[in-house]
């Protein structure tokens, strides 16, 4: 079994000379540093070994069974995550993108809290996807750093979400979605 111990930095467990001794002795405390002293290093981890265990390794998924070809046979179980192509059709492409900006819209409102800067985040991710979609652009992928790019140009000061976040809460809504209309 593996822990970790936090231990202070070592200028904390260094002996005291006599003259810092007498200095933290009594009712006195210490608050600065002397000024030759430098300031001490941050925390470190240090790992305690326990006795040795090998980890259980768990399947992703409980249909996945690891064959003797390793790597080779594991490839055949990767699936590219796509949008149907259906949905490359100009209006169909519309109507995804329409129920994007209104799905993220209402999770980030559910996720978080109700801010205006969910609308614009939603509006613009939507606005991405549809242009991903007339571009006929399937891949997940490609789709997500697109729109990543898109919402980078938000400003998320006074906001509890980011490019990134926002771009991931909108890929997988589309992922559920295209898993349910197969």
């Amino acid at each position: 079994m593996e822990s970790l111990l936090l231990l202070p930095p070592a200028a904390c467990r260094a002996p005291l000379s006599p003259a810092s001794a007498r200095s933290c002795g009594g009712s006195h405390s210490v608050t600065r540093l002397p000024a030759h002293t430098t300031p001490p290093p941050p925390f470190r981890a240090v790992r305690l070994l326990g006795p040795r265990c090998r980890p259980r390794r768990s399947p992703l998924f409980a249909s996945y069974q690891e064959k003797p070809g390793g790597a080779e046979d594991a490839k055949g179980i990767i699936q590219e995550l796509r949008v149907p192509d259906s949905w490359l059709v100009p209006s169909k492409a519309l109507e995804e993108s329409e129920w994007l900006r209104v799905s993220l819209h209402k999770w980030l409102d559910d996720e978080y809290c109700p801010e205006p800067m969910n609308i614009e985040i939603s509006k613009v991710a939507a606005w991405s996807y549809y242009n991903s979609l007339a571009a006929k652009e399937t891949e997940m992928g490609e789709i997500l750093l697109k729109m990543i790019r898109d919402l980078q140009s938000l400003s998320y000061q006074e906001s509890f979400h980011g490019a990134f976040s926002a771009a991931n809460a909108a890929i997988n809504l589309i992922t559920i979605r295209t898993e349910s209309s197969q």
